[in-house]
């Protein structure tokens, strides 16, 4: 592709002179909108295709989270309020992430990508469509990069620290993990004595999914022996857990407990420690 790597594409978000909608007039009023600056889309151009990505920078960032959703992928459409509208745990959660002294960076599918299985996620294309994010990330600021994967994100965020590990990556962070061998990529089967960074793995006592257990999950870091700084944090709370127990809006999905979670990822982020 002849076009540059990267061309911002600015999403007008509301105008409320002129009658923007009245959730995003609720927002402003409580200042929200002042404290946490709005996102912008970014295209990603890589492969001759294009990955989008939904970015919040931030002057004083001491880091860059990249935020890696479960399922297919992906960050759902912008709402009204000018945020993305996935159920997913990280990408409902960004707000929280971006209270932070963060930049937020939300990963979309290629375009090419229907669906990012585990089959895409471990592969060669995807590959290169994360080292032409993380790339286009340090043009526009030089804070340290940490990834950050939820459920199917954690087989992303995982392949990209062993192959993308060092220069390019400062840490990661693997919330509610696929951990069953059944599905291609699952965090156990790779190769974890090639991450080099460090890793939080953070998951919640209650995951009901068949293919995220608690009892895998929590042994998982000792296979990262490579690995400088690893911690593995079980949490119970949360309510109200609804439909699939692999979904969002489950326990899997931290349900009811976001900000808790988020927080204390932000701070190990800020200070990852044993």
């Amino acid at each position: 592709m002849s076009s540059p790597l990267y061309r911002w594409v600015v999403i007008t978000l509301f105008a409320l002179a002129s009658g923007g909608s009245p959730a995003v007039a609720q927002e402003v009023k409580a200042g929200l909108a002042d404290e946490i600056p709005l996102g912008t889309v970014v295209e990603v151009a890589t492969r001759g295709v294009i990955v989008p990505m939904y970015a919040v920078w931030k002057k004083d960032a001491v880091a860059t989270v990249v935020l890696y959703s479960g399922g297919g992928g992906g960050y759902g459409k912008i709402g009204e309020n000018g945020w993305p509208g996935s159920q997913n745990f990280l990408i409902r959660s960004a707000r929280i992430f971006a209270a932070h002294p963060f930049n937020v960076v939300l990963v979309g599918r290629a375009s090419d990508v229907p669906d990012l299985d585990g089959f895409v996620r471990t592969g060669e294309n995807h590959d290169q469509d994360n080292q032409a994010i993380f790339h286009a990330i340090k043009i526009k600021s030089a804070a340290p990069i940490w990834l950050i994967g939820t459920s199917m994100g954690t087989i992303s965020v995982t392949a990209a620290a062993i192959k993308n590990g060092g220069p390019n990556i400062a840490g990661i962070v693997l919330t509610s993990s696929v951990t069953s061998s059944a599905v291609k990529g699952a965090v156990p089967t790779q190769e974890l004595d090639k991450i080099t960074v460090p890793v939080l793995v953070v998951h919640h006592q209650r995951d009901a999914c068949k293919i995220c257990t608690p009892y895998e999950a929590k042994n998982m870091a000792d296979s990262m022996k490579n690995a400088p700084i690893k911690k593995t944090v079980l949490l119970d709370g949360g309510s109200g857990p609804s439909g699939n127990p692999c979904q969002a809006l489950h326990y899997h999905g931290f349900i009811g407990m976001e900000k808790e979670v988020a927080d204390l990822i932000a701070a190990w982020v800020k200070n990852p420690a044993k």
